[in-house]
């Protein structure tokens, strides 16, 4: 019987370091999102996909 995902919540914990400049941080933080984005748009992909069958 497959099971259908209705609602997927994502939930991220990112801790900074006080050590790093603010430069280092903003870096860290777009490429954190730059995943997070990424990571999700697959997530739509496959469920996209598995409604087209």
């Amino acid at each position: 019987m497959p099971i259908e995902i209705k609602e997927l919540h994502i939930k991220i914990n990112v801790e900074e370091q006080a050590s790093k400049t603010t430069t280092a941080k903003s870096a860290d933080e777009s490429t954190i999102m730059k995943a997070v984005g990424e990571s999700i748009e697959q997530a739509m992909n496959i469920e996209k996909r598995k409604k087209e069958r």
